[in-house]
Parts: structure tokens; sequence; C-alpha cells
């Protein structure tokens, strides 16, 4: 059966912090850092290995990948960097604190925001501190200004089946690191995991998800690893 490995990366800064984060790019914490290295031990303690990697262009994804692989002594393996793993787009939430950002508009308003299937946050102000148009990463790439958990899932699924499950198919065990909400996306997907209840799907840091597939990709099941 085809082999798949999800990774939500380690703790960010913005996570500590409690900061909409979204498509800035943030490093992980140290802590974050050995959730990754302990992500990559477990991995190998369980007799799991890879022939392809996936990730976003964000570095606290790739990090995690990388400090996960080095302690498979797998840092060889061919990773593959795609804008459309990247983290849900917060729009004008970006940077703001969570906790702050609850009081200015009502606990309600920004659990719209955060939690909606389909309601995306007020977009980024052009030109402003967080605006990524000048990032040479996204050249030639129309940046969205904001998105809602659907619009995450309308980019993720196109590069899930154009690129990831080709793989699979092949026959190669695939490990992807990636974020909340393009994890959620994929998730979703492969679980069949209605729109009103993927939202509260939480996926912690640092811990890999398995997928046990069939041959046609469809999930026999999923589990954390260190449940097993």
């Amino acid at each position: 059966m085809p082999t798949l490995v999800l990774i939500r990366h380690g703790q960010s800064a913005w996570n500590l912090e409690n900061r909409f984060t979204g498509w800035w790019d943030v490093d992980v914490t140290e802590k974050g850092a050995e959730e990754a290295r302990a992500a990559g031990r477990l991995m190998a303690e369980k007799g799991l290995d890879f022939d392809q990697c996936f990730t976003s262009l964000q570095t606290r994804a790739i990090k995690t990948l990388n400090l996960a692989l080095e302690e498979m002594k797998r840092l060889w393996l061919p990773v593959e960097k795609d804008w459309r793993l990247n983290e849900r787009h917060y729009g004008g939430l970006t940077g703001l604190d969570k906790a702050e950002t609850a009081a200015k508009h009502g606990d309600e308003q920004v659990h719209v925001w955060r939690r909606s299937f389909d309601i995306p946050p007020p977009p980024l102000e052009a030109g402003g501190e967080y605006d990524l148009s000048a990032d040479r990463r996204y050249a030639g790439i129309a940046i969205p200004d904001t998105e809602s958990l659907k619009d995450t899932i309308a980019r993720v699924l196109p590069y899930w089946e154009t690129r990831i499950a080709p793989a699979l198919r092949d026959g190669e065990r695939v490990l992807i690191s990636a974020h909340g909400n393009s994890l959620r996306a994929l998730v979703k997907h492969l679980s069949n995991i209605p729109d009103d209840e993927i939202t509260s799907l939480e996926i912690p840091t640092g811990q890999p998800i398995v997928y046990d597939l069939d041959a046609d990709l469809n999930a026999v099941e999923r589990y954390y690893l260190s449940e097993r």
C-alpha cells in the first residue's frame, strides 16, 4: 500500500506569540526545531522511509522537513517546494495578536474569520508591512490578499492531483511538511471530512500523521505515529 506521512511544521515564533501568520515567513522556535528532530527520530524508530518529499516555500515548513530528515539520515532525499502548500493567507489579520484582535472585533467575528469554511478575513492592504509582492520566491505567482479554508483547498488539491498523487501511484513513499490549513485541505480530501467539520480539526505541530492508502489512494487508516 502507498505510504503517506504529513507533518505540520514545529512551533513557529508567531505560534508562540499567538499572532496570525499565514504567508508571512517566520522561523521555528527552538521548541519547534526540537519537535521536528523528535518527529524524525520517531519516524526512524518506527522504520519509516521515504522516496519523495514535498513542502511549501515557507521557512518553518522547510526547516522542519530538513531537521526531521537529518535525524533520519535522509537529507539527500529529493524535495519539491511549492507555494500551493503554503499556509492559508490571513489577509489583513497577518501579524496581529489573536487576543487583541478578538478584543477589538469581538470573539464571534474573529471566530468566523478563523474557523468558517468559506469566509475569508479582510484583505491585506497593498504596499503594507506584510505585502509579499516584491518577494522573489513568488515571482510570477498571483499572491492572494486573503484566503478562506475553501480558497486554500482550491489551490492545494490541484497540486495533490498533479504532483503528489502520481508519486504515490508510482509506489513512492511520500513525506509532506506543511501547515495547519494546507494539511487540513489534504486531510479533508483523503478522509472525506464534511465542510462543517474540517474547520474544527486541530493538527498539532511536529506530530507525524500516517495515512495507509489503498491502490486508488483512498484512506484505509489515519493515525498519529506517536500513538502506535
